[in-house]
C-alpha cells in the first residue's frame, strides 16, 4: 500500500532500515508529526506507531475520534497497517494543528474480526487492556479502575496548559481526606491557609475522585495560587461514590444540589473558613457534572454564583436533539427570570453528541443577558483537554475579581 507519511514511504522502500527508523523515532518521540500533504499550515499529518513482531491486528485509539466510529459500529478507520518486512505498525490521521487528545493502542493476537468488534462487552475489554505509547513525546494521563494510563497528543497550536505540570520550589497546599454524610470529599487548602484567615473563595469540583487521587489537580491549584491567578481558594473535590450514585446525583438532582449548598458548604465554612459569598463560589463539572454545575447555579443562585461546565450533557433528559423532552435545563434558563450568576462553558469540536446542545445553551444565556465565557476546543470528551480548561475557567471566574 501507499503510505501518506514520507517517513513511512521511505521505510517501506527499504525495510532493512527498520532499526535505524526506530532509533530515530525513539530520539524524537511519537507520534510522527509531519506537514500536511496539501500544504495547509493549519493542519498536520500525524502518524501513530506501534512496535510489534507478533500482533495480528493493532488499533490506535484516539479519544472521541475512535469512539465516534465505534458508535457507528465501524472500527476499520483505526486499524493500523504493518509496514511489510518490519515490526512497524502505523496509521496516519490528518488533524488540525490545534488538536489535543489522549490515545492508547489495542494489540490483538487473534483474528481481525475479533479486533473490530464494537459490542459493549468487547469494547470494555479493549479499554481495560489498552496500552499507552511507550515512545510518546507528550505527557501522560492517569486512569482509574485499574486501567493503564493514556498518552497525550498535543499538536503545536493546541491551547497551552500553563499550570498543569507540577513545579519544584513552590509552596504546596494541604490535601485532606474527609467524609460528610457518608460521602468522601477531598479538600485542597491553599498554601498558608489558616481557619481564621478567611473567608476564602471556594471551588466545588464534581467527580472529585478523578481530580484528587487520580489526576492530582492539587498541583495545578498550587501553581495557580503561586502565580496569583486565583485568590487563595479552598477546593472541595466531591466524590460520586459509584456509577449508579453518579447517575442519580448528576441528573439535575435537587436533593444533591441542596446537599452541596446546605451541608457541604456550611461544613467547609466551619472547618476551613470558606466564604458564603456566591460571587466567590464556583461549582465545576464535566459531562453530567457540567450539566449539574449549571443546574446548581439555576437552583441555588444565592449560593452558587459561578458555574463552570465542561462538555455539559445539556441534552438531558432526552438524547434526541430538539425533541420536546430534550434540553430541559436550557429551556428553564430561556423561560425564567435572569439570575445573578456567571458561566464558563466549553465543549470539544469532536464531541458530536454534545456540541449543538452546548451552543444552544450559550445562545440562550447570551440572549438573556448572562455573563458567559464560551469556548470550543479542538478535542473530545477527554480529561487531557478538561484539566487545562478547568484551570482556565477558575481563573476566569475567580480571577476577574482578584486580578494578578
Amino acid at each position: 500500500m501507499e503510505f501518506q507519511s514520507p517517513a513511512l514511504r521511505e521505510l517501506a522502500d527499504t525495510p532493512a532500515t527498520a532499526e535505524t527508523f526506530w532509533r530515530r523515532v525513539t530520539a524524537t518521540g511519537t507520534p510522527l508529526v509531519e506537514p500536511d500533504p496539501t500544504g495547509d499550515p493549519a493542519w498536520r499529518l500525524v502518524t501513530f506507531l506501534w512496535r510489534d513482531d507478533s500482533a495480528s491486528a493493532v488499533l490506535a485509539l484516539l479519544h472521541t475520534v475512535t469512539d465516534k466510529d465505534r458508535h457507528a459500529h465501524d472500527l476499520t478507520p483505526h486499524l493500523m497497517t504493518n509496514v511489510p518486512g518490519t515490526d512497524v505498525w502505523a496509521i496516519s490521521h490528518r488533524l488540525r494543528a490545534d488538536h489535543r487528545a489522549s490515545y492508547q493502542f489495542s494489540v490483538h493476537r487473534g483474528t481481525r474480526e475479533d479486533a473490530l468488534r464494537t459490542d459493549r462487552r468487547s469494547w470494555l475489554r479493549v479499554l481495560d487492556e489498552a496500552r499507552p505509547d511507550p515512545l510518546a513525546a507528550g505527557p501522560s494521563l492517569a486512569a482509574r479502575d485499574g486501567r493503564n494510563p493514556s498518552s497525550v497528543l498535543e499538536l503545536p497550536d493546541a491551547p497551552a496548559q500553563h499550570w498543569a505540570a507540577p513545579r519544584d520550589a513552590i509552596a504546596r497546599g494541604t490535601q485532606i481526606a474527609a467524609e460528610i454524610d457518608g460521602r468522601r470529599v477531598g479538600v485542597h487548602l491553599p498554601a498558608g491557609h489558616t481557619t481564621g484567615g478567611g473567608p476564602y473563595a471556594v471551588a466545588v469540583l464534581l467527580d472529585g475522585e478523578m481530580w484528587g487521587p487520580v489526576l492530582d489537580f492539587g498541583a495545578t491549584l498550587d501553581n495557580l495560587h503561586h502565580d496569583g491567578r486565583i485568590p487563595p481558594t479552598v477546593t472541595l473535590m466531591v466524590e460520586t461514590m459509584g456509577r449508579d450514585r453518579r447517575m442519580a446525583d448528576l441528573s439535575c438532582s435537587e436533593e444533591f444540589v441542596d446537599w452541596l449548598a446546605d451541608t457541604l458548604l456550611p461544613w467547609a465554612a466551619r472547618e476551613y473558613g470558606v466564604t458564603d459569598d456566591p460571587a466567590r463560589t464556583v461549582v465545576a463539572g464535566q459531562s453530567a457534572g457540567g450539566l449539574t454545575a449549571a443546574f446548581a447555579a439555576f437552583r441555588r443562585p444565592a449560593r452558587f454564583g459561578n458555574a463552570l461546565s465542561q462538555s455539559g450533557s445539556f441534552w438531558w433528559p432526552d438524547g434526541t436533539e430538539f425533541d420536546g423532552g430534550s434540553e430541559w435545563l436550557t429551556r428553564q434558563f430561556a423561560t425564567r427570570e435572569k439570575l445573578p450568576v456567571r458561566f464558563h462553558l466549553e465543549v470539544g469540536l469532536q464531541e458530536w453528541m454534545l456540541l449543538p446542545q452546548n451552543r444552544h445553551l450559550r445562545n440562550v444565556l447570551e440572549a438573556r443577558g448572562y455573563d458567559v465565557d464560551y469556548r470550543e476546543f479542538n478535542g473530545g470528551h477527554d480529561y487531557a483537554c478538561w484539566r487545562g480548561g478547568l484551570a482556565d475557567g477558575l481563573v476566569g471566574l475567580l480571577g476577574k475579581q482578584h486580578p494578578a
